[in-house]
């Protein structure tokens, strides 16, 4: 990473502690825990296009896309009583003698909460068996969608049913859990904004760290191994990583430069110049909030006219690394029945996505012969708008 990438990078962290010690002096709990991470993201969400590098010895707070998170002091945890996916009521409390990670996650989140999620799952798994000493605990954040139905809904899509405790109950329940943990839920032109948190709480209910999570599926991994090492750091004896990783900026794959991915059900394809491709960036677990088979499906109806037409064939790109396994999207794509008229390819590391700037799913993306993207499209479209879309951007 070029010098004064590193020196933003670090400075923005050092600004967000001295924030977090100048909070402090605030009367309000939730005052200070909101002013700390409104100013983390703000730090965070405002380096997200530093340039790249990859030194294996960088430590996180160098790297622009992943939050080293930032110390509570072990301030208790507000303790609260909610529902979790299951109908059974959960207090945190029920939850002492075990490291907590609590995170505000959105029951119907297409953007940045399927990241969090899926490093939560990863930081146990690289605990082993001290993972079963801790206790991964979501708390709805979307004020629209609150019912038991709706967190199980969430938890299915993303192979989270019996891996973790998904909590929510009425808008005011929720609304003062929110307010007690700093954070920040509002809904603007229809969709769910929150501040994307998660603390980790050791076994006496204290809280120790809070981290943000960014919108790069590059850094899931990454993620997972920063909150895998601060809940080793509060279990007895310190179980050691099944495995570690450099916490170095990973830089994307931009449509600029030719990248090579495995295919489905075999074999690859290749994206970036020399051609146009309209590319589609996609998840199985939409499936919990659109028709995917219906959306996907109808694509064909692009792909096969498209030569015809002069128009850029259609490649779908699955977000792997968001996926509950590798098995589920071959067995979802499987279930298409070879009915697709287009290929789907994976994205396993999360670098594509980064590289073309993916904020959603679904997301569109029109690249010329050069590798300049030059439409994009976040949400489903019908055949006849994305066509007439296609064809106003290449005529």
């Amino acid at each position: 990473m070029p010098r004064y990438d590193v020196w933003a990078a670090q400075w923005q962290y050092r600004v967000v502690r001295l924030f977090y010690y100048a909070a402090s002096s605030l009367r309000s709990r939730g005052a200070r825990l909101g002013l700390l991470l409104a100013l983390a993201a703000a730090a965070v969400a405002g380096c997200g296009s530093a340039s790249s590098g990859n030194g294996s010895g960088q430590h996180a707070t160098a790297n622009p896309n992943l939050d080293p998170g930032t110390a509570l002091g072990g301030t208790p945890a507000p303790d609260f009583a909610l529902t979790n996916q299951f109908g059974q009521r959960i207090s945190l409390s029920a939850f002492r003698g075990k490291v907590v990670i609590l995170a505000f996650t959105d029951s119907q989140c297409t953007t940045v909460c399927p990241l969090t999620t899926q490093s939560m799952l990863a930081a146990k798994d690289l605990l082993g068996r001290a993972g079963d000493q801790v206790e991964l605990v979501g708390i709805d954040a979307n004020p629209s969608a609150t019912s038991v139905s709706d967190v199980l809904a969430y938890s299915r899509s993303h192979g989270l049913v019996n891996q973790w405790n998904f909590l929510t109950g009425t808008l005011p329940e929720l609304t003062a859990v929110w307010k007690r943990y700093g954070i920040a839920v509002q809904i603007t032109n229809g969709q769910i904004d929150h501040t994307p948190a998660l603390f980790v709480i050791d076994p006496r209910g204290r809280e120790q760290k809070v981290y943000l999570t960014t919108m790069a599926y590059a850094t899931i991994s990454q993620a997972a191994e920063l909150l895998a090492k601060e809940a080793s750091g509060l279990l007895p004896g310190h179980p050691a990583l099944a495995s570690t990783q450099s916490l170095a900026y990973v830089a994307g794959l931009s449509p600029g430069r030719p990248v090579t991915l495995p295919a489905l059900p075999s074999g690859s394809l290749t994206l970036g110049p020399g051609k146009p491709h309209l590319v589609v960036f996609f998840a199985t677990w939409l499936s919990e909030t659109s028709d995917l088979r219906t959306q996907l499906l109808g694509l064909s109806q692009y792909a096969r006219a498209a030569p015809a037409a002069g128009l850029p064939s259609l490649v779908a790109v699955d977000e792997e690394t968001t996926e509950p396994s590798l098995t589920a999207v071959r067995s979802y794509v499987a279930s298409l029945g070879g009915s697709l008229g287009f290929p789907v390819a994976l994205d396993q590391t999360g670098r594509v996505a980064d590289g073309y700037g993916v904020q959603d799913q679904p997301w569109y993306e029109l690249t010329n012969s050069t590798g300049k993207i030059i439409w994009k499209h976040d949400g489903w479209l019908s055949v006849s708008e994305l066509t007439t879309a296609v064809k106003g951007a290449t005529h």
